[in-house]
């Protein structure tokens, strides 16, 4: 056990301080690979607990703490913050928490902070730890990301969109269309979601549930199959996605018959795609490229962007994401947007589709960005979308289709269902 939360910590210290993305961090650590399944899974959890609850776990570990922790001393705060984590969240009998973060001290620094540690996490699991009077959900999230929400959407969808973070999200599921849906509902012990997703509550190996060798479905957020669905599904049409890999969307695509060029830089994601096009049994052109600068040698009918971005909207699923986020990297983003966009538009025919869409919160790289679009004298229309279309977003507070004729999904849409992704699409046609 004292290796599962040695790996955690190992793992929060590259979050947190190195900046590494939680996946790829998970992924290069190999002890972690060596653990057995179930210490394996107590370092996800624990990890993934004191990223969701970061604000909270830090005011709790403050009010122990006579003077700050000076920021040389990262990993003692982070063997806190998982020790917290277990303590206040996680149920662990306070002496296996203890012991386990006091060894792991122990080989900090030839010990000298051990003592800290053992106060510390004694004082949480007394509890003498208190959370500050008025604390909420908001200081799980960067002041100033939240402040940013609640400019965006209002003081409560922020709130309840901090909420959103706190739980694990469950499994959801894209349904071939040759399959029966409540045939695989029942034996994926799935919910069937308004629109067709399957979800079912996480855990396990996605690999070894039924259905997987067979092909039949892949797993995506109900939400990111939402903009796929704005793009004509005849099988005469020949439609680009950009920015495709890891494929979900261009096994929506394929799956109903246009002919699909799938289309992005990274060669080692690629690789993911064309594994899920064999595993599937699907078909899709691959090309290897940057999207700002390839061009076809035909315009295509349509063109999906699923454009790279912040992905704010994500954090249910990479509870990291809030806590490695700048308002740089929105201005960042924002170019990069804007580049790929223009691009899309000299890909695809007149009269043909761009839907563009983002998988972030921020209003920069979404509405802003179709905005500033149009104000360039890009010679496409914003083709608007009506509510009417979209039946299985009735009723969600805020509404899913704006008023702007755009689609915005938010983490705290669905909320007794699990939630959803937070995702911006629009449609526009090129004139």
């Amino acid at each position: 056990m004292a290796d599962a939360r040695t790996a955690a910590t190992d793992i929060l210290d590259a979050v947190l301080e190195r900046d590494v993305a939680l996946d790829i961090a998970l992924a290069e650590h190999k002890g972690l690979a060596a653990l057995d399944p179930r210490d394996r899974a107590l370092a996800r959890r624990l990890v993934a607990t004191t990223l969701r609850r970061l604000g909270e776990i830090d005011a709790r570990i403050d009010t122990c703490l006579d003077r700050p922790l000076a920021p040389r001393h990262f990993r003692v705060r982070n063997i806190l913050r998982a020790g917290v984590a277990e303590l206040a969240h996680l149920d662990t009998p306070a002496h296996a928490a203890v012991d386990c973060a006091v060894r792991i001290a122990a080989r900090y620094r030839r010990g000298t902070l051990k003592g800290l540690v053992n106060a510390v996490l004694r004082r949480v699991a007394r509890g003498e730890a208190e959370l500050p009077e008025g604390l909420d959900a908001s200081a799980n999230v960067p002041r100033w990301l939240f402040e940013r929400w609640c400019a965006a959407y209002g003081g409560d969808t922020a709130g309840a969109i901090a909420a959103a973070q706190l739980a694990e999200p469950p499994l959801d599921i894209t349904l071939s269309h040759r399959a029966d849906p409540g045939e695989w509902a029942a034996k994926l012990d799935a919910e069937i979601l308004p629109g067709g997703t399957l979800r079912r509550a996480g855990g396990g190996l996605v690999s070894e549930l039924p259905g997987f060798d067979e092909g039949v479905w892949w797993v995506q957020d109900a939400a990111a199959a939402l903009p796929a669905k704005l793009l004509r599904d005849d099988s005469g049409a020949r439609i680009a996605d950009l920015c495709a890999a890891p494929g979900g969307k261009t096994l929506q695509i394929a799956d109903k018959g246009p002919s699909v060029t799938a289309l992005d830089i990274s060669g080692a994601r690629l690789g993911q795609l064309q594994e899920n096009l064999a595993r599937t049994g699907l078909d899709a052109e691959i090309v290897c490229a940057d999207a700002a600068q390839w061009r076809p040698d035909q315009p295509f009918d349509a063109v999906l962007l699923d454009a790279p971005c912040t992905a704010t909207g994500t954090i249910r699923r990479h509870p990291d994401i809030p806590w490695r986020r700048s308002e740089d990297d929105i201005r960042r983003a924002t170019m990069v947007q804007d580049r790929l966009l223009r691009a899309a538009v000299n890909m695809v025919r007149p009269g043909g589709a761009i839907v563009y869409a983002v998988c972030s919160l921020e209003p920069e790289e979404g509405i802003q960005r179709v905005d500033a679009l149009l104000a360039s004298g890009a010679p496409v229309t914003l083709d608007p979308l009506s509510p009417d279309d979209w039946p299985e977003l009735d009723g969600l507070d805020p509404p899913a289709v704006a008023s702007t004729g755009t689609l915005r999904t938010l983490p705290c849409h669905w909320a007794d269902r699990g939630g959803l992704d937070g995702f911006f699409a629009a449609r526009l046609i090129r004139n």
